[in-house]
């Protein structure tokens, strides 16, 4: 899935400060990912640690981190994806109000691929309310299906917006395939709570944060995710079909400091490791002198290419990498 702040490429960098700092063998460390979005980072380390704690504020993002993070043993799923790849379609909330042919005027989706999409979502749904499917095989085929369903979006990547015409890869007709995830003989604990709020309830040895850096809220950036997650009803808002979003105190240059220090004095973990970038809306210099109060403090860099929605969305930089910063803290 492209996603902003994506740290699918700083996989290797991330695990490699980790382990220079906490040493090699990880095996009995419980790791925390605070801010998980997708969970990569979180599946970076699932098989390298004890217990992998995942969580996010976003229902998608939960969606998909109880199938990769919470998900460790087999599930034989594969007879419902065979089925949910052959509904033709149905009439359902998608289609009606971020479709054409529903008669909303919006176009996040092709007509075929919201009918699928809509049929899909229902036939989940059933599954689990018949008790046909467990909570493991339910969130599996739901992330599968969200997954599927971004692959066909008609959007530059993000859902602020969707395209005026259908690109090529939206009229690619639907196709569910199983977001497989990895075996551990450990189980892991994957939450769907504000992260200031959770980090008082939570302990273990290595805590990750990844905030949002900037003002953009990921529940508006994502929120056709969080409307298939969730299937709910509710009357979408102005040309864009949004519904009601989490505001981040992390995307808000007012708020953002104190909240952080927040977490940063109320965690009880050995190890902290911060992503931010020199974009973001907390200064280095900030960051440094709130992290160096709670113990012995470190900094490591690395550039890579910053996320582009599309060849135009940022356009006002001109810079094509950007430098993303891990800063360290062991807690006295």
């Amino acid at each position: 899935m492209n996603y902003i702040g994506s740290k699918y490429k700083l996989s290797d960098f991330i695990i490699g400060s980790v382990k220079n700092v906490v040493g090699n063998d990880l095996e009995q460390k419980v790791f925390c990912d605070l801010f998980a979005g997708t969970g990569i980072v979180g599946r970076s380390f699932k098989t390298l640690v004890h217990k992998v704690i995942a969580n996010d504020l976003e229902y998608y993002s939960y969606v998909l981190n109880r199938n990769y993070i919470g998900n460790h043993t087999y599930i034989d799923a594969f007879s419902y994806l065979f089925e949910l790849n052959q509904l033709i379609g149905e009439k359902g909330f998608i289609y009606q109000n971020y479709c054409k042919g529903g008669g909303s005027e919006r176009q996040y989706f092709s007509d075929q691929n919201g009918l699928r999409i809509d049929a899909a979502r229902i036939q989940i749904e059933a599954w689990k309310t018949a008790a046909q499917i467990d909570d493991n095989t339910y969130f599996f085929l739901l992330a599968s299906l969200l997954e599927a369903a971004d692959k066909v979006a008609n959007t530059a990547s993000v859902y602020g917006a969707y395209l005026k015409k259908l690109k090529k890869t939206a009229e690619k007709p639907l196709t569910i395939i199983p977001a497989e995830f990895k075996h551990t003989k450990n189980s892991h604990q994957v939450y769907n709570k504000d992260s200031n709020t959770l980090i008082k309830e939570i302990e273990g040895d290595i805590l990750y944060l990844d905030p949002p850096y900037n003002a953009r809220q990921y529940g508006a950036n994502y929120h056709m995710l969080n409307t298939i997650a969730k299937y709910d009803t509710f009357v979408p808002k102005g040309k864009t079909g949004l519904r009601h979003y989490n505001k981040s105190d992390y995307c808000k240059k007012g708020e953002v400091i104190t909240v952080f220090e927040e977490l940063i004095k109320n965690a009880k973990f050995t190890y902290l490791f911060l992503s931010y970038n020199n974009e973001g809306l907390m200064p280095e210099q900030e960051i440094r002198e709130i992290m160096q109060r709670y113990g012995r403090y470190d900094l490591v860099t690395t550039a890579y290419q910053r996320f582009k929605a599309d060849k135009t969305e940022n356009r006002n930089h001109k810079a094509t990498a950007t430098i993303e910063y891990l800063h360290i803290l062991e807690k006295k």
